[in-house]
């Protein structure tokens, strides 16, 4: 290892040390009534204000795997890397229109999840169980990526060996167990500061050192122009513009589905704490059209990925510009920035398992404590499996998994948005619209061959459309094709069970549950454990 190395190393165990010591003092944080309650363990006490939202939901949703996938997808395809920019500004105006209807009804009722909202909102455990498994689902491989932000940061430092990150998740692991949402609450701050300041000082000393953004943007164009296959470009291919819009819209919506994005918004105290984040969460999208620039810096400064792994791009183009100390300070902000959404989405999963599996099928008398418990162990349970992702199996298992998730978050997306806002759907019809989204979701991901990775399934999201016999090389995104599938499904199940005057579930909600705020008497304060 290089001295540069060491320099790096010692900054990132400092700055690492310092954050895991706020995790374990964050059970202490804001005096919490009873650690022992979900409310309290997996909520925050559902009492964040406004600052700690922000924070805490743009920690969430801006992972340490964005801040090194994104760059490297724009460093590998050029402009079709862009699509994470319009999805996250696309985002909250449809998070604004659903997850403040989820948070009233919620705080009524004690909701923790989003599976909770749709048992009570359909009376079908058969359809809460699929909402919570499919969460659990698509968040596990979620965290794993995580876990390749990290192991790119340490590659690029010349640890190759797993130990760093065991060590790591271990801490991670420690501190969740003990102080719950508030310790990714507390490090969101921290993380968050350290990101801004790495990524200001970024677009401004990178294009300076490499002559500015025109020799950067033309080195792209030459670069994409002379790949011999074509491998991208800084501008939208006809063929691909279809499918950058549809990913596009696909994500936005499958983002704020996924359980530990309603985490963070259930822990909020009020509807006008979503409302004040909606409006100022869209900074971030600004920061991570900055961030995915540092792919073009890369192919301007002649950066190369440690052998086949593209991630390490963000990591190798730090080392390779900055001084010691301040990749040091970089890479410190990726690791932690894999810290605080790891220990959210682990939280998320497990309110899932315990809410509704354990509570609804294994042990209904549950009190609030020994859900506690369930949910702590559970959420060990959790990071653990995701490790074993990244030991045991090939990182590229991990990636390709995800990329599963995203298509199979968005088949909840009848039961809980639209569940939100209307209860005109059968029980029935959903779970048979949510069988067929998955199914035809599944067949398109099999087709799609990745030539990268020599894999001949499951190696994309870009449906060919030739494949449906049609006569153009227009490709398409898998997830919104398959959520389209779903609702039609939806809609024609629920016309004919209708009809035939089937059965449907008893709504335990009522009109004026998704309006209640903070102070309104039916919204109950954290009941004691016992």
């Amino acid at each position: 290892m290089s001295t540069g190395h060491v320099i790096e190393l010692v900054i990132s165990i400092v700055l690492f040390g310092a954050v895991a010591a706020m995790g374990f003092w964050a059970a202490r944080w804001r005096k919490p009534g009873d650690m022992m309650h979900l409310d309290e363990w997996g909520l925050g006490g559902r009492s964040f204000g406004t600052w700690i939202t922000w924070f805490l939901v743009g920690g969430d949703l801006y992972t340490a795997y964005t801040f090194v996938a994104v760059p490297a997808l724009v460093f590998g395809a050029g402009a079709a890397g862009f699509f994470a920019v319009p999805y996250t500004v696309v985002v909250y105006p449809l998070m604004f229109l659903v997850l403040i209807r989820l948070w009233s009804v919620s705080h009524r009722h004690g909701f923790v999840t989003p599976a909770d909202f749709v048992r009570a909102r359909f009376g079908s455990p058969t359809l809460a169980l699929l909402v919570a498994i499919t969460g659990i689902v698509a968040t596990m491989p979620y965290i794993a990526l995580q876990l390749v932000g990290i192991s790119a940061v340490l590659k690029t430092m010349g640890l190759g060996s797993h130990w760093p990150l065991v060590i790591a998740f271990l801490v991670l692991a420690a501190y969740t167990f003990q102080s719950g949402l508030r310790a990714p609450a507390l490090i969101a701050f921290v993380k968050d500061l350290l990101i801004y300041a790495v990524i200001i000082v970024t677009v401004i000393y990178i294009p300076y050192k490499l002559g500015g953004f025109g020799h950067i943007f033309d080195a792209a164009s030459k670069h994409f122009s002379a790949a011999t296959p074509p491998t991208g470009s800084t501008v939208l291919g006809s063929n691909n513009q279809l499918n950058y819009a549809t990913l596009a819209f696909g994500s936005a919506l499958a983002l704020f589905l996924y359980p530990h994005s309603v985490t963070g918004v259930l822990a909020s105290k009020s509807r006008n704490v979503i409302k004040r984040n909606m409006s100022a969460l869209p900074a971030y999208s600004f920061l991570l059209g900055l961030i995915a620039l540092l792919g073009f810096m890369a192919i301007a400064a002649g950066t190369t990925p440690i052998g086949k792994d593209g991630n390490t791009i963000v990591p190798r183009l730090f080392d390779q510009m900055f001084p010691s100390w301040f990749a040091g300070v970089a890479f410190a902000a990726v690791g932690i920035g894999a810290l605080v959404p790891a220990a959210i989405m682990s939280i998320a999963a497990a309110n899932l398992f315990t809410r509704n599996i354990w509570r609804e099928y294994i042990k209904r008398d549950a009190s609030p404590r020994h859900e506690a418990w369930v949910s702590k162990i559970v959420s060990l349970l959790v990071k653990f499996g995701a490790l074993l992702f990244i030991v045991v199996l090939n990182p590229q298992f991990s990636i390709d998994l995800q990329l599963i998730g995203g298509v199979i978050i968005l088949q909840t997306l009848p039961s809980v948005a639209l569940g939100l806002l209307t209860r005109w759907f059968h029980r029935w019809a959903l779970v048979i619209g949510w069988a067929a989204g998955m199914a035809i979701g599944m067949w398109m991901l099999y087709t799609i061959p990745n030539p990268k990775t020599g894999h001949l399934h499951f190696g994309g999201s870009a449906f060919s459309l030739s494949k449906l016999g049609l006569d153009t090389d227009w490709t398409i995104y898998t997830g919104f094709v398959a959520v389209i599938v779903n609702l039609l499904v939806a809609v024609i199940a629920t016309l004919i069970l209708k009809a035939a005057k089937a059965p449907d579930g008893a709504d335990a909600t009522t009109a004026d549950d998704y309006t209640a705020d903070e102070g309104d008497p039916k919204v109950s304060e954290v009941p004691v454990a016992v």
